[in-house]
């Protein structure tokens, strides 16, 4: 199920219309899905590793509630804000300051991520306080990603909104 980019995000409420709702691939859509950018984002924080335990502890617990509530786009945004947490601790790691690749974003690109033909910066010594906040947000993520709960409905939502 590809992300859909042409949505009007500023309208569209997820939690209404699920229908709408798109996996897509990684973190695709992580923050631009709302009611539950707003809910979560105020939530993830990577900058030490305590800092990061506390917020991927919270957003697992989020995860758990959407669950619970059988809200499937819910706990697949926690699972995202997990995978972010990971890959952008990841990036402060390797790039202090957390600027992977040379030059802005193209306009049509905004929100995406990757490259998008621009070049990777060149990568600093690596930072250990950020990898140790990465490797905190990996483990709920796996967490998150393998929960038999978490499976089960998603390949239920697949099935009732997948083309």
């Amino acid at each position: 199920m590809p992300f859909d980019y042409t949505l009007d995000f500023r309208t569209v409420d997820f939690r209404q219309h699920p229908e709408l709702y798109r996996v897509g691939k990684g973190e695709q859509g992580v923050l631009l899905v709302q009611p539950y950018k707003a809910e979560i984002l105020p939530h993830w924080r990577f900058r030490t590793p305590e800092v990061a335990r506390e917020s991927s502890e919270h957003i697992y617990r989020l995860f758990e509630a959407y669950l619970q509530q059988h809200d499937f786009v819910g706990a697949d945004m926690a699972r995202k804000f997990l995978q972010m947490g990971f890959t952008r601790a990841r990036r402060y790691a390797n790039h202090k300051g957390g600027k992977k690749y040379d030059g802005p974003v193209p306009d049509d690109k905004k929100g995406q991520s990757g490259a998008h033909g621009r070049d990777e910066l060149p990568r600093t010594p690596e930072d250990p306080v950020k990898a140790e906040a990465a490797a905190i947000f990996k483990r709920k993520w796996d967490q998150a990603k393998e929960h038999p709960e978490y499976l089960r409905q998603r390949t239920e939502f697949e099935a009732r909104y997948g083309k």
